[in-house]
């Protein structure tokens, strides 16, 4: 599965009505590009069982941070999702756009990560940021941590990580770019494929990370920490 999908070009928005018509892609985004360095793969096997969305026993609903938003399969104009658990039409709810979420945020994963789930994280450093934190938890277990450090003995830092039984992994920190800016917007897409998650950060590749915590569909839970604001976060199945 390719991120480039995920990231929006002008030079494609020409093909936008094309591209709808076809039902192949969602809005902007060119018919099937690699992900930058990537090869250009095919749909991958096994995708999740159909079943309908609902809370799990004792948990919140599945959109707590927002204020009375009831659950909506599909927000209006939302093109329907074959693949997105739940069956057609059945599609991971949105964020209302232009709401500011609270920080700490903790929203629930009712069928955990799976194959072609798309996240978007829209927010923004506050201006005296020393870091922040975007995590898939499977309950206390951290099985992606990504931490942006912005003075870390004097340099920046894309820190990634995973947490099992309250003890840390081997840290990766390479990344090409430190793309985060104290009080500027920044856009973080977030692919799962069975392999790993490919993150982008304002339509740029970043990095991969190979997945520790394999048992996707009990990575039950999306969580933000610290110096950020968050305006939207997405989640979406691509075709």
């Amino acid at each position: 599965m390719d991120l480039a999908d995920a990231l929006d070009s002008e030079a494609t928005k020409s093909n936008q009505s094309n591209q709808q018509a076809a039902g192949q892609t969602w809005p902007g985004q060119p018919t099937n590009p690699s992900w930058p360095g990537q090869p250009q793969n095919p749909t991958w096997p096994g995708q999740p069982s159909g079943q309908p969305y609902q809370s799990w026993p004792g948990q919140q609903p599945y959109m707590p941070s927002w204020p009375n938003q009831p659950y909506q399969p599909a927000w209006p104009g939302q093109p329907s999702q074959p693949n997105a658990p739940g069956g057609p039409g059945q599609v991971p709810p949105t964020a209302p756009q232009n709401m500011t979420l609270t920080v700490p945020l903790d929203m629930p994963l009712p069928y955990g990560v799976y194959d072609k789930l798309l996240i978007t994280v829209q927010g923004e450093p506050k201006p005296d940021a020393k870091l922040f934190s975007i995590n898939l938890a499977k309950n206390k277990d951290i099985a992606f941590h990504f931490n942006p450090r912005f003075d870390e003995n004097g340099i920046k830092v894309m820190v990634r990580n995973t947490m099992i039984n309250d003890v840390w992994g081997t840290e990766e920190r390479t990344a090409s770019s430190f793309p985060f800016i104290p009080g500027k917007p920044f856009e973080v897409k977030i692919l799962c494929t069975p392999n790993d998650y490919k993150v982008a950060v304002n339509k740029a590749h970043q990095f991969e990370y190979k997945h520790r915590i394999r048992e996707l569909n009990q990575i039950n839970h999306l969580t933000v920490f610290d110096d950020v604001k968050i305006t939207a976060v997405n989640f979406e199945t691509l075709p």
